[in-house]
């Protein structure tokens, strides 16, 4: 197999659909090689991105790899730059331990970490058990839409929790800045359960908040062909930790206690589980302060961000609703950057906590929503921290949500701001051209005043610079909604090399919320690391 990189196509070849896309590039391929069109057996697109940097002359750049009769090697040689002969040994899942007589691993937390974790070690034959304090997705969508419209909110099983996780909810975005041989079987196995086929070569995969339901429900569905169990509202509640190892887990499944015996525990559980950040303080699990980030969600009209990346190609059906990803670096040594970004999307109510509003952003499979939004988010240092309780992140998170409950007069409703508003330290009286998309509505107000300071003037001193990158996005009647406090967790859980626990033989820290991730690949991935060193273990026991 020859793999093509850097393969330049003008956007007026293109249609936006994949026929178009493998004829242009087996015709492209076939010229890069100096072979007959004909001579081209097979076409696999591997890599798709959008290069908009001169707006007149966009291109769409692909990476395939093409099969061709022939001496490959040969061909492959004589050509010139960006061509290679692959020949790659896939990554793969743990290999099974046959009759395995064991105790079986839990995993704390269906979320992509959990989920994908829970996979790679029922492939391996170890029968894990996986519990998630939320619903399944079916129950967990009724949920989530019924706290939309009546503002009863179900602390078990909403935005936060339930199958999936947060990411359910979050428009399924598969980018990532880190790299791992995992990444194509994780997009391949989403692919199996449902997701599009685009995602495996798309530069800025996503699955859409509509779709992903399906898709984790049949993650599911696999896990228990291979021999897992996966229980739903069912809650960790207590640790059997013994001679610094654990011994078992206590369990409350609507409102009945179990105790589990166990000698390997995963936990998955996500950057809003406090009570088991609290629950691990309390059985001397170590932990540390980590960075995390809190801001708000900025909306601007698609068309606007669409105009401003695209110029006169925004529409094409080539390009789709335009991303973004933004940072600004202060001389004050913090930053803002735009994280999570949601084009055509919707901004979400993901409160778990009764009095508290939190904000999040979605997008459904078409992205064809009127607005774009994204988190616009500055750091929070673990020195910004009073005192020395290792749990005072999730302390400043819930204060601000208060706060923001506060300010919007209750039942969920979130304050809201217009960016013109903001940059001159006024409050906002009603709504200009762009239309909050927050489902609980907004009180037109201060949207930031229930952010500490330094966390609101980073945001006032960089809109106007990150408006230099992007034209318009300090436009004065985008729209500013609080508070948003989940993008990651303020928590550590700290494990060491074989990724357990420091503290706790055979707990296994794992995924966002352990603080070892950062988006749905990136938690996958430290899933299937931690399944891979969990099974390593297991054989070395034996």
């Amino acid at each position: 197999m020859i793999e093509i990189s850097n393969l330049r196509i003008p956007l007026s070849r293109l249609d936006g659909t994949e026929q178009r896309e493998l004829a242009v590039c087996r015709r492209a391929a076939a010229k890069k090689l100096g072979i007959k069109e004909g001579r081209i057996r097979t076409v696999e697109l591997r890599r798709r991105s959008v290069d908009a940097r001169k707006r007149n002359a966009i291109q769409i750049i692909f990476t395939v790899r093409v099969g061709v009769q022939g001496n490959e090697a040969q061909i492959a040689q004589g050509a010139r730059n960006n061509v290679w002969l692959v020949a790659e040994k896939p990554y793969a899942l743990p290999a099974r331990i046959e009759h395995y007589q064991g105790p079986r691993p839990v995993v704390v937390g269906a979320g992509c970490a959990g989920l994908f974790c829970a996979l790679a070690l029922a492939s391996a034959g170890l029968n894990p058990l996986l519990v998630e304090r939320g619903d399944d997705a079916e129950r967990r969508t009724k949920a989530v839409r019924h706290f939309e419209q009546t503002g009863e909110l179900d602390t078990q099983s909403n935005i936060q929790f339930g199958l999936g996780g947060a990411g359910t909810f979050s428009d399924g975005k598969l980018s990532t800045g880190t790299k791992s041989p995992a990444h194509r079987l994780i997009l391949q196995m989403l692919v199996d359960a449902g997701a599009q086929r685009r995602i495996l070569w798309d530069a800025k995969p996503h699955v859409g908040s509509d779709v992903l339901p399906h898709v984790v429900t049949a993650l599911v569905e696999r896990i228990r062909e291979l021999g897992g169990e996966v229980r739903f509202r069912t809650q960790l509640v207590g640790l059997d930790v013994s001679r610094a190892a654990i011994r078992g887990v206590d369990l409350q499944t609507n409102g009945t206690m179990e105790h589990v015996d166990a000698t390997d525990v995963v936990l998955a559980c996500g950057h809003s589980a406090r009570d088991v950040f609290a629950l691990l303080s309390d059985s001397g699990v170590t932990l540390e302060r980590k960075t995390f980030a809190m801001g708000v969600r900025i909306e601007h009209l698609q068309a606007s961000v669409d105009k401003a990346l695209y110029g006169r190609a925004a529409g094409h059906p080539a390009l789709g609703a335009a991303p973004y990803k933004l940072a600004q670096h202060n001389s004050a040594g913090r930053s803002a950057f735009s994280f999570c970004m949601c084009p055509g999307g919707y901004v979400v109510a993901a409160a778990s906590e009764q009095g508290g509003v939190v904000t999040n952003g979605m997008s459904l499979s078409a992205r064809d929503g009127k607005n774009a939004n994204s988190a616009l988010l500055a750091n929070v240092f673990p020195d910004d921290l009073p005192g020395e309780d290792v749990l005072a992140g999730v302390e400043l998170q819930q204060a601000c949500e208060r706060a923001a409950y506060e300010a919007g007069g209750g039942a969920f409703v979130a304050p809201a701001q217009l960016v013109g508003d903001f940059l001159q330290d006024v409050p906002s009286t009603g709504t200009g051209a762009i239309v909050p998309t927050y489902p609980r509505g907004v009180a037109w107000g201060t949207a930031a005043g229930s952010l500490p300071s330094y966390v609101t003037e980073t945001l006032r001193a960089s809109i106007p610079l990150l408006s230099r990158k992007l034209h318009g996005f300090d436009a004065a009647d985008a729209v500013l909604t609080g508070v948003e406090t989940r993008s990651s967790s303020p928590v550590r859980v700290v494990r060491n090399k074989d990724l357990q626990s420091v503290s706790t033989n055979g707990l296994w820290p794992c995924g966002e919320g352990a603080g070892y991730a950062g988006g749905i690949m990136s938690a996958a991935t430290d899933g299937l690391n931690v399944a891979e060193a969990l099974v390593r273990t297991t054989r070395e026991r034996a």
